[in-house]
C-alpha cells in the first residue's frame, strides 16, 4: 500500500511524538490515543480494533502504569465515555459500563478481554480484570458500539480490551505506600534473547480500606513464554493466577452514611469474600502466505469465588459459592490480496466457540454458619459464533467495512434442590449484520458512521427453559448506530464528537437477589447520547484532556411486570459523564498532573420514585519525580477536597429503602518505582 506525502500530517506526528504521544494514523479512522501507545503496521496479521470505525479509544502504559488504584477496573475512568460503578463491597469492588447501561450486574453490557482471552465469568460481570495490575500494562483499548463483528456473548455495547506487556527486557519494581494502610508491591521483567521472549509479572496489595471492616489482600502471579521463529509464526503460553480475600463493610442508611461515612454495622461483622482465579492461554500466529495470515487463541478459566453477604439488619447472611469453569477457542483468517481498482482491501472470518460449566450454590447462614441450603445448580453453556467482514477503500479517502456475524447457543441445566432439568432456550441462529464506513476528505478529518446489531440472552437459569414456560425465548437484539467526526486541524489538537443510539427489544436483566438466579423482561428500550473529547498540547511540556458525554435512557414499551416504568429511565444511568486533566512536564525532573472525574446523580430503579443519587466531583493532583535514569518517586492525592461520594441503590425486600456505600475520602499515596 502506498501513501501520499502529506507536510502537514507529517509534522503532527512528529510533534505527537516530541510529547510522548504517538498518533494514530489519520487517514480514515474514528480512534483517539492519550500516552504512548504502540500502533503496529496493518499490513499483516487479524483486523485490529483500529479497524472498527466506531468509538475506539486506546490508553498507553505511560498513563496507567503509576496510576494510584486499588483495582484495575479504576484505570478506565482515563476513558471517555465509560462510567465506573464502586460497590466497595470486599471482592465486590466495582466495575466498568458504557453506551447508557449501567454497572449493577444485571445486563452486563461489555465483553471484557485480557490479551485477547473472553474474560466475563457467565453472568457477565468481570472479575477477571482484578488479575491485572497496572505495571504489567502495555495499553487498555474500548470500542462503543454495535458494530464491531469479532465477539459475540456480552459484546451488546462493546468491548474492553487490557493488552498486557509481552516482549523485551524492560525491568521494573513499583512500591506503593499510603492512606488507609495501604501497601503495595508491583514487578514486571522481560527477557528476550533471539527468539525467545519471558515476561514475569507478581503483585501483592493489602489495604485497610477506607471504611470500618474493610480490610483486604490481594496477590498476582503471570508467567509469557512467546517464540518467534524466523519462518514467520509466534507461538505463546500465557499463565496467570490470582487470589484476594477481603472483608465487606456493608451498606448503611442515608443519614448514617453523611454522619459517619466510615462506619460498618455490627450486622456485617461476619461478612466478607474469598476469590480465585486462573487463566491459562495457548496462542499462535502465522503467515500462511505472503497474503494470508491466521491467527488462534484456546483457552481455560477457572474462577471460584465464596461470599457471605448480609445486606440490611432485618435480611438473612447468605454464603454464595461459585465455581466456573471455561474452555474456549478463538481463529481468524485475514485475507489481504491486491485488487485492481481498489486503494485497499482485506477480508476476514472468524470463528470461536465458549463453554462453561458453572456450578451456583446458596446458603442461608448466621454468622457464616450453615443454617439451610437455598440454591443449588449445575448448567453449561456453550456459544458458537462466525463473522465475515472486509475492508474496502476504493480510494484512499473511503473505506467501507460490511459485516456479519451468527451466534448459536446451547447447554443443559440441573436445579439439585428441585430435580428441575432444562435445556438451554432455542435461539436459534442470532443473525447480526453491521456497516461502517469513513471518508476523510482532507488528512485533519474523518467522518465515520455505522449501524450493526447486537443480542442479549438470558444469564445464569434465565438462559434455559425452565418448568412453566411454554415457548422458547427470543433473543433481545440490540440495534445500534453512529455517526461522528475525529478530527485533526492543528498539530496542539485532535479529538472527536459523536452521536449515537442503541435500542433494544424486550431487554432482559438478571434478579439479583432471585433465590433461582432467574432474569426479567425490562421491555423495550432505547438509548442515545453524545460524546465530545478534546486532546490538546499547548507546547512541548503540556498534554490537556477532557471527555463530556451526555446521555438518555427510556423504556418505551415497559414489561407486564412493572407496568408504571413505561417513559421512565433505566435505573443507575447518570446523565452527565465527564472528565478534565492535565500534565505538565515542569523541569527535565518534575511532572505534575491534576484530573477531574464526575458525573451526575441516578435514578435507584425502574420507576424513578426512590429518589436521586450518585452524583460526584472529585479532584486529584500528582507529582512525580525522576531521581536518577532509573529511579523515580511520586506522590499523589485522591479525592483532594475530601468530597462526599457514595454508591446507592434501592432494597425493595429487607430495607425497603435506599442503602449507601460511602467512597473513599482523601487520600494521600507515595510510590517509588526502579527501571532495571
Amino acid at each position: 500500500m502506498t501513501y501520499t506525502f502529506n507536510p502537514l500530517a507529517r509534522a503532527v506526528q512528529l510533534v505527537l511524538l516530541a510529547l510522548g504521544v504517538q498518533a494514530l494514523p489519520a487517514l480514515a479512522d474514528s480512534t483517539l490515543a492519550l500516552g504512548t501507545v504502540t500502533v503496529t503496521g496493518e499490513e499483516k496479521g487479524p483486523l485490529s480494533s483500529h479497524n472498527i470505525l466506531s468509538s475506539v479509544d486506546y490508553v498507553g502504559s505511560d498513563v496507567l502504569e503509576k496510576q494510584p488504584v486499588q483495582y484495575s477496573w479504576e484505570l478506565f475512568s482515563r476513558v471517555p465515555g465509560v462510567m465506573l460503578t464502586q460497590f466497595n463491597q470486599g471482592t465486590t469492588s466495582g466495575k466498568l459500563s458504557f453506551r447508557g447501561f449501567n454497572g449493577e450486574g444485571e445486563v452486563n453490557a461489555v465483553k471484557l478481554l485480557i490479551d485477547g482471552i473472553p474474560s466475563n465469568t457467565n453472568d457477565g460481570n468481570m472479575p477477571f480484570i482484578d488479575m491485572v495490575f497496572p505495571l504489567d500494562i502495555e495499553d487498555i483499548e474500548v470500542v462503543r458500539g454495535t458494530n464491531d463483528p469479532r465477539y459475540g456473548l456480552h459484546n451488546i455495547a462493546g468491548n474492553a480490551s487490557i493488552n498486557t506487556r509481552i516482549g523485551g527486557n524492560e525491568g521494573k519494581l513499583r512500591l506503593r505506600s499510603g492512606s488507609f494502610d495501604t501497601q503495595e508491591l508491583q514487578l514486571v521483567k522481560g527477557i528476550e534473547t533471539g527468539n525467545w521472549s519471558q515476561n514475569y509479572f507478581v503483585a501483592y496489595q493489602k489495604s485497610g480500606g477506607y471504611r470500618d471492616h474493610a480490610d483486604a489482600e490481594r496477590q498476582s502471579f503471570a508467567g509469557k513464554w512467546f517464540y518467534t521463529a524466523d519462518a514467520g509464526w509466534r507461538a505463546g503460553l500465557i499463565a496467570r493466577h490470582y487470589e484476594a480475600d477481603a472483608k465487606e463493610a456493608g451498606y448503611l442508611t442515608r443519614d448514617d452514611a453523611r454522619d459517619d461515612p466510615r462506619q460498618s454495622y455490627a450486622n456485617n461483622a461476619f461478612d466478607e469474600g474469598e476469590r480465585s482465579m486462573d487463566q491459562l492461554s495457548l496462542h499462535l500466529d502465522t503467515d500462511v502466505a505472503e497474503d494470508l495470515a491466521w491467527s488462534s487463541k484456546v483457552y481455560f478459566n477457572r474462577f471460584e469465588d465464596r461470599r457471605w453477604t448480609k445486606y440490611w439488619i432485618t435480611s438473612s447472611q447468605q454464603e454464595r459459592f461459585n465455581d466456573e469453569d471455561q474452555y474456549g477457542a478463538i481463529s481468524s483468517l485475514t485475507w489481504r490480496p491486491d485488487v485492481r481498482g481498489l486503494y485497499d482491501f482485506a477480508l476476514e472470518g472468524g470463528a470461536d466457540i465458549q463453554r462453561q460449566e458453572v456450578v451456583s450454590e446458596r446458603y442461608r447462614t448466621t454468622v457464616q454458619v450453615r443454617t439451610a441450603k437455598i440454591r443449588d445448580q449445575a448448567f453449561d453453556l456453550t456459544t458458537k459464533g462466525v463473522y465475515v467482514q472486509a475492508v474496502i477503500q476504493p480510494w484512499e479517502s473511503l473505506k467501507l467495512i460490511p459485516a456479519y456475524r451468527v451466534d448459536q447457543i446451547e447447554g443443559d441445566y440441573r436445579n439439585e434442590l428441585t430435580g428441575e432439568r432444562a435445556r438451554a432456550n432455542d435461539y436459534g441462529n442470532i443473525r447480526q449484520p453491521k456497516f461502517s464506513v469513513v471518508y476523510s476528505p482532507w488528512k485533519e478529518a474523518s467522518f465515520y458512521a455505522n449501524w450493526g446489531r447486537t443480542f442479549q440472552v438470558g444469564v445464569g437459569s434465565g438462559a434455559y427453559k425452565l418448568a412453566g414456560q411454554a415457548d422458547d425465548l427470543k433473543p433481545s437484539i440490540n440495534e445500534g448506530w453512529e455517526t461522528g467526526i475525529k478530527f485533526n486541524p492543528v498539530v496542539w489538537l485532535d479529538g472527536r464528537v459523536a452521536y449515537w443510539e442503541q435500542h433494544a427489544t424486550d431487554e432482559v436483566q438478571r434478579k439479583l437477589n432471585d433465590a433461582v438466579g432467574d432474569s426479567e423482561n425490562v421491555g423495550e428500550t432505547l438509548r442515545r447520547g453524545y460524546d465530545v473529547q478534546l486532546n490538546l498540547y499547548p507546547n512541548d511540556l503540556a498534554r490537556v484532556w477532557l471527555s463530556y458525554s451526555r446521555q438518555f435512557s427510556e423504556i418505551l414499551k415497559a414489561s407486564p411486570n412493572l407496568p408504571a416504568s413505561k417513559g421512565k429511565e433505566m435505573d443507575h444511568v447518570p446523565h452527565h459523564l465527564y472528565a478534565l486533566g492535565a500534565d505538565y512536564q515542569a523541569t527535565d525532573k518534575l511532572k505534575l498532573s491534576a484530573w477531574v472525574n464526575g458525573q451526575s446523580d441516578y435514578y435507584l430503579e425502574r420507576t424513578n420514585s426512590t429518589g436521586q443519587y450518585g452524583g460526584y466531583t472529585l479532584l486529584n493532583l500528582g507529582a512525580e519525580y525522576r531521581v536518577s535514569e532509573t529511579v523515580s518517586v511520586d506522590v499523589q492525592m485522591k479525592n483532594v477536597t475530601n468530597r462526599y461520594y457514595e454508591y446507592v441503590w434501592y432494597d425493595p425486600d429487607g430495607a425497603q429503602d435506599s442503602l449507601h456505600a460511602p467512597g473513599d475520602g482523601r487520600a494521600l499515596y507515595a510510590g517509588l518505582t526502579l527501571d532495571f
